[in-house]
């Protein structure tokens, strides 16, 4: 078992910092708003941090799941953040999503401070973080890796180590524009078929044992149809993730059509009001027939 540090206690860490503290690891959290820090130790045990730099002090590994880039930068690089303190020889696992640019600098910075660092971003949203289902795309060395599977097992249903530092990051932009795309198409299916007065059940019946059928199609057309759209990752959390793609394929050469249309089409929800809807609301944009 391990002494961890953990960084950020929102809708992912939270329930991730829990299935850690169930596997016996020893930690001690920091939150930004210490009452959601305090409210996690009184429900899993553990110590709570005035700081990212005192939470790490005592760490084998630090893990962090905090929100952008500049986010990520203050707990680790930031006067208070954790790489002040943390031990030559420990681990740091970072699975928030930010730009790539961002986890190869933190690798360069753990390197001179001889700390072990994998950039390590999810997927699979808040329901797989509370039921220790997650994918987990991993970039760093294949010792860091491979110590790093040790404890993400307690909350991954897989972890692949997708190449060196930032790789996880890149992988991660891979996810979410096959997300963005999928999700538009199934936009314009389900209006379409409402525009025809089709059977709704019937139309998922048959289209969803075939080639049509994905995760998005059979957890979301009966949402989608129902206007219902309060099932976890949000379209500010998209238009972030795409805004990195966007970013990364603007340096790397890649040409991404589809992907900038959709996240302008998400520009169109969030005038809405669609900001805190989760990423199906993309249907919003398109009026019925």
């Amino acid at each position: 078992m391990a002494n961890i540090a953990f960084i950020g206690l929102g809708v992912m860490g939270g329930p991730i910092a829990g299935h850690l503290a169930k596997a016996g690891h020893s930690l001690t959290v920091y939150n930004r708003s210490i009452g959601k820090a305090k409210s996690w130790a009184e429900a899993y045990g553990g110590t709570v941090a005035i700081s990212p730099a005192k939470a790490a002090e005592e760490a084998d590994i630090v893990i962090s799941c905090v929100g952008t880039d500049d986010d990520l930068s203050q707990v680790t690089l930031g006067r208070d953040g954790a790489f002040r303190t943390m031990k030559p020889g420990s681990l740091f696992i970072d699975h928030t999503t930010v730009s790539a640019r961002i986890a190869r600098q933190l690798f360069v910075e753990g390197e001179s401070r001889g700390i072990h660092s994998v950039d390590a971003p999810v997927s699979g949203g808040q329901a797989g973080a509370e039921n220790g289902k997650l994918s987990i795309m991993c970039g760093g060395s294949e010792p860091a890796v491979t110590a790093a599977k040790i404890v993400m097992n307690a909350y991954a249903a897989r972890i692949v180590h997708v190449g060196s530092a930032g790789a996880g990051q890149t992988t991660k932009m891979v996810n979410q524009i096959c997300i963005g795309g999928v999700l538009q198409g199934l936009a314009e299916a389900l209006r379409f078929a409402q525009a025809a007065e089709l059977d709704l059940d019937a139309v998922f019946e048959a289209i969803s044992g075939g080639a049509a059928q994905s995760w998005q199609m059979d957890n979301r057309w009966k949402t989608m149809a129902q206007d219902s759209f309060d099932f976890g990752f949000a379209v500010d959390w998209m238009r972030k993730d795409l805004g990195l793609a966007l970013e990364e394929a603007r340096a790397n050469g890649a040409t991404l059509p589809v992907t900038a249309m959709v996240d302008q089409f998400y520009a169109d929800v969030q005038a809405l009001g669609g900001n805190r809807q989760d990423t199906s609301a993309l249907v919003r944009r398109i009026t019925r027939a």
